[in-house]
């Protein structure tokens, strides 16, 4: 079986997840890591015996690799996208995506001038229970689709210094009800602030308007004592609510209250094997470059919503 050469850019806390899991795989050769701080490239590179770089412009030069996720600071992924992209290496870039729309913009024409694959860490999609509930919605086992409410709160991650909770936290909520509704939002309004660390909004409230009256609500911050992350999908028969953490779905009618049995799975190792797959396969990914891209135009229209105090259309 044809292995599939990668390396990883940027070994911090969820670059380190990346190696080892493109190391677990049986699809994929890792050849490389790189990051900028030269001794926990060395530490990562020994520990999954592989050669590291300081330097991702030489690295990207090696013939044999293939495809590169990148991990980097959120502020620095697209620079860093561009340039694997343009060494002719196919790309999943992490959440969320670019700083803006114009750089993301700028991915999505290099790879597909490259013929490239284009995807973006929203691993969300990949947990088995999502899935279940995007079949629900499709096969209408749960009625009309009424409104989606999403909540995603822990305490400040020391790993975060560039983006705030909207890019950083409420992008993957964005990302997985654009998902499941199967359509964009037509409008959104937010209220987003900070209470605690100044330098970026640490929580928001967002309400995503959708064709034919449905609605999301999205809530995210970076101050409660615990973590949590749920979604609760209501349709006019029944509503299913999912534990991103244990993965648990309950099911819950007018008659009983079920819960499927699923067996925990990585959501990471899904979704770098199915990257993988899809290159190897030559087939589209799940998650490309255009959702990343969607997900990046609405959260920065809920910060300008927030700023603005108003409703903000969207195209």
């Amino acid at each position: 079986m044809k292995k599939l050469g990668v390396a990883v850019i940027g070994t911090g806390f969820w670059g380190r997840n990346h190696t080892r899991v493109f190391k677990e795989l049986e699809e994929t050769g890792l050849i490389a890591v790189c990051d900028a701080n030269a001794e926990r490239a060395k530490k990562v590179a020994e520990q999954f015996g592989v050669k590291a770089y300081t330097n991702a412009g030489k690295m990207l030069k090696r013939k044999d690799i293939e495809a590169v996720s990148l991990c980097t600071w959120s502020t620095n992924l697209a620079k860093e996208a561009l340039r694997a992209l343009k060494a002719r290496k196919h790309v999943l870039v992490e959440k969320p995506m670019a700083k803006n729309v114009k750089q993301a913009k700028k991915l999505l024409e290099t790879a597909e001038k490259e013929g490239l694959h284009l995807s973006v860490g929203f691993l969300m999609r990949f947990i088995p229970g999502v899935q279940h509930i995007k079949k629900a919605i499709e096969n209408k086992t749960i009625g009309d689709l009424v409104c989606a409410t999403a909540k995603r709160v822990s305490q400040w991650p020391e790993r975060i210094g560039d983006v705030g909770v909207v890019k950083d936290l409420a992008i993957h909520d964005i990302d997985v009800t654009r998902y499941l509704f199967g359509e964009d939002p037509t409008a959104v309004y937010a209220k987003a602030g900070s209470m605690k660390h100044r330098k970026f909004e640490d929580y928001a409230q967002i309400m995503l308007s959708f064709e034919g009256g449905k609605t999301a609500f999205i809530e995210s911050n970076w101050l409660t004592p615990y973590k949590t992350r749920t979604l609760v999908v209501t349709g006019s028969e029944a509503i299913m609510k999912l534990d991103y953490i244990t993965q648990e779905l309950t099911i819950e009618d007018a008659k009983e209250t079920v819960q499927p049995r699923y067996r925990w799975q990585e959501p990471l190792k899904l979704e770098l094997h199915h990257f993988v797959k899809c290159i190897l396969k030559k087939e589209k990914p799940l998650v490309t470059g255009i959702d990343g891209l969607k997900a990046l135009q609405i959260a920065g229209a809920a910060l300008k919503s927030s700023a603005t105090d108003r409703l903000v259309k969207l195209k």
